[in-house]
């Protein structure tokens, strides 16, 4: 049995739901309408300090001979000739065929190539079979590989020698 009557065919409609309309979708009118200017752009957020691991590099290519100073936060990575002081909060190193004429200060040191200069503060120093060290190195470790050469004096294995503290003990002739 129907629940209603369709007046317009005079028979019953079906028993289901009726269907609804369709919802119509209209644009809002523009005329008269001022323009909304977007809200201003938020500032991003600072990006944290670099994890060691996620420091870029930078290289100095074997054909380029450059002269100043480096100081930063990142790896570096010489091939070719620079003349300065290098200063970074990651790791440099000296390829073979390289030369640096400079004192170094970074976390690990790595010379295969030639260096003329102090390294300082270093945790670590690799002196590779085809590197040269003419200067002092005060790091907390060193390692030397055989072939390689080095003149000036050495102190590694004390805290004092990878933070900069004065130490009387470890000072040898290489």
């Amino acid at each position: 049995m129907a629940l209603w009557k369709d007046s317009n065919t005079g028979s019953a409609a079906p028993a289901g739901p009726a269907p609804s309309p369709a919802p119509v979708h209209r644009e809002p009118e523009r005329a008269n309408v001022a323009p909304i200017s977007p809200a201003p752009a938020a500032r991003p957020a600072p990006a944290p300090a670099p994890h060691r691991n996620d420091m870029k590099e930078s290289h100095i290519a074997s054909d380029l001979t450059i002269e100043g100073k480096i100081i930063g936060t990142g790896h570096v990575r010489i091939a070719g000739k620079f003349k300065g002081d290098v200063q970074v909060e990651g790791n440099v190193t000296l390829d073979a065929g390289a030369r640096l004429e400079g004192h170094v200060k970074a976390g690990v040191v790595s010379v295969s190539g030639e260096l003329i200069g102090n390294i300082e503060n270093a945790k670590r120093v690799e002196l590779l079979e085809s590197g040269v060290i003419n200067g002092d190195v005060k790091a907390g470790s060193l390692t030397v590989a055989a072939g390689s050469r080095m003149r000036g004096q050495v102190e590694f294995g004390y805290e004092g020698a990878a933070h900069g503290g004065k130490s009387d003990k470890g000072h040898g002739n290489a």
